[in-house]
């Protein structure tokens, strides 16, 4: 693959910040926009939205720091919808979109377009992106574990105008909203992400009024330039050959068994190729069609690329992607049902593909992110007779991976979203629905095992107020924990598990596969979080560090024995140093032996 050509030159270097920093602050301000503007606890508490700029190839020319699963799947989606309009596109359009056949993510990630014209001239596209709290079908919220195919899950959305020429098309807007559950928190949704795809048009055409388009257009090529180089001078650093690694999906529900996604990275030269192999698509709702398989790769790719901005199309240049068969897990058709595919399968697919390059350059090992496994919960509230439904995106923030020089951090995760989703404060959780909230923290033991300790998971506890309430869990890391690096091993695997646990009046129930139920008032549903992965061997972690964690009630004084070989005395207040000692050489003779 040839290397794209440069502008240098064409804009000075001052001219060039400037641009640069104008469209940053573009994308801030959409992000800012649907903070303030959205109406559900999904996007004004969680973040659970992405924005994005493109010019008129369309290419992406900006990305936030946003949701991966989201903004991957952006690039070919965005090529989908405006290459189905073709010339039927104008001043004043706007684009609704969710459907995975035409490169969407799964259907409840619903994606405005709005194309920016100027002087009667595309120009940009500016582009928001955001899980909606439902998308009609029979299961509340969208996951549906029992649907076998797509039809059963809900609200597909191919490429459609709500807005033609100017015009709000109200006709269109009332069929969508007809078929969602909690019509008022996904109207003031939709008007939010139209709120930020004008502001972003706004910021623009004061951009292209103060600098002309020629000029702009010349500083986003040269930005685009700017990373291709970036990752081309990583790849070239990487010695040629075809790397592999693998990870393995648990069975969540679809009894099947365990399915394990494969990827490879051909390194050559400055290019790399990945190609994917994965089982034959199941009729269970865990398949990945191929714009959501695309972020999968991406994010497995940014994580071991870690090379420096800007973030574009032009990272994107020399790597090439054969997704395997159509049909299959990772590149689904029609009707293959889908929609817990943002997280499962997405998170195994990037382990696989980081673990392909990290082949290459074992130097840079992380262990991996915990995977999402959280809940939705829905019902009707007794005070005003209204149904609602939402994502708990709080029940999904897992623990961080650690890497060779650090501890993960804890409840950033899940590895989908790598940091960029929010919790949000409790109190507003309970404001907005008839819930109490009795338990939201670190979960003890959820960190994995290593030199470095992975990140805790979180464990979230509530009770429904004066009703039924439905709960709907989804994802995976209930059976399989996440994967260390280096040699981590966890002595006590089912501490770092997620799961979601029932208290009845004299029963307690543990879920450990994706299920719908109900609870009644003076009832709870906790769900746990898995944490992240651990490095390096856990018995040279220094004892002093374990003692922290200790106190700081991250590692249980059991765990800390079995799992770190750090024995305490028999008021567990202070480290034994002896039997610390023997108990760690007794934990590295075995590990030589194995």
């Amino acid at each position: 693959m040839t290397q794209a050509p440069h502008h240098a030159g064409r804009v000075d270097p001052i001219t060039l910040a400037v641009i640069r920093g104008a469209l940053e602050t573009t994308q801030r301000e959409m992000t800012l926009t649907l903070e303030k503007t959205g109406r559900s606890s999904v996007f004004n508490l969680a973040h659970d939205y992405s924005n994005a700029l493109f010019d008129h190839l369309p290419e992406m020319i900006l990305q936030g720091q946003d949701i991966p699963i989201h903004l991957g799947s952006l690039i070919p989606a965005m090529k989908a919808v405006a290459g189905y309009f073709g010339d039927d596109i104008h001043e004043g359009d706007v684009i609704y979109h969710n459907d995975p056949a035409y490169q969407g993510s799964h259907i409840l990630d619903c994606c405005m377009y709005k194309p920016v014209f100027y002087q009667g001239e595309l120009v940009f596209w500016t582009v928001c992106k955001g899980h909606l709290t439902d998308i009609g079908g029979p299961v509340p919220a969208g996951y549906n574990p029992a649907a076998r195919e797509i039809y059963a899950e809900g609200l597909r959305i191919p490429p459609v105008k709500l807005w033609d020429q100017g015009r709000r098309r109200d006709d269109v807007v009332n069929l969508l909203l007809s078929n969602m559950r909690a019509r008022r928190d996904q109207e003031g949704d939709l008007n939010a992400q139209f709120g930020a795809c004008r502001v972003g048009e706004r910021n623009l055409i004061a951009l292209l009024d103060k600098y002309g388009v020629d000029t702009v257009r010349a500083a986003i090529a040269e930005l685009k330039d700017m990373a291709d180089r970036h990752m081309r001078s990583l790849i070239r650093s990487i010695p040629d050959g075809c790397y592999h690694g693998e990870a393995v999906l648990e069975d969540a529900g679809h009894g099947l068994g365990a399915l394990t996604i494969r990827a490879s990275a051909t390194v050559k030269d400055d290019t790399v190729h990945i190609s994917v192999q994965s089982p034959p698509q199941v009729p269970y709702f865990i398949n990945s069609y191929a714009g959501n398989s695309m972020s999968g790769i991406y994010l497995g790719l940014m994580m071991f690329a870690q090379v420096p901005p800007p973030y574009n199309e032009g990272l994107y240049r020399c790597v090439s992607v054969d997704l395997g068969p159509a049909g299959t897990l990772c590149n689904a058709v029609e009707p293959a049902p889908h929609v817990n595919c943002t997280t499962t399968p997405m998170e195994t697919l990037t382990d696989a593909v980081r673990m392909a390059f990290e082949a290459a350059a074992p130097e840079r090992v992380t262990a991996s992110w915990g995977h999402a496994s959280g809940i939705n919960i829905a019902g009707v509230n007794p005070a005003t007779g209204e149904q609602y439904v939402t994502m708990v995106l709080a029940s999904i923030i897992s623990g961080a991976g650690a890497t060779r020089y650090m501890d993960g951090w804890h409840a950033c995760g899940p590895l989908c979203c790598f940091g960029a989703l929010s919790s949000g404060d409790i109190e507003l959780l309970e404001y907005a629905y008839p819930i109490i909230i009795h338990r939201y923290g670190l979960q003890e033991d959820s960190g994995g095992a290593g030199r470095y300790r992975g990140g805790s998971g979180t464990v979230w506890e509530v009770e429904p107020i004066g009703h039924e309430m439905t709960i709907i869990a989804f994802g995976e890391g209930r059976q399989i924990g996440t994967m260390g690096a280096a040699g981590a091993v966890d002595a006590l695997p089912q501490r770092k598990l997620g799961r979601l646990e029932i208290d009845k009046p004299g029963e307690h129930i543990v879920h450990r596969h994706n299920v719908i139920t109900t609870i009644q008032p003076g009832e709870r549903a906790r769900n746990v979080n898995p944490g992240g992965g651990g490095y390096g061997l856990p018995w040279q972690r220094p004892a002093e560090e374990v003692l922290r964690d200790v106190r700081n009630g991250l590692v249980s004084i059991d765990a800390a024995a079995a799992e770190y070989g750090v024995i305490f005395d028999s008021c567990g207040q202070h480290v034994d140093a002896a039997a610390t000692a023997a108990a760690r050489q007794r934990m590295n003779q075995q590990g030589v032996q194995a």
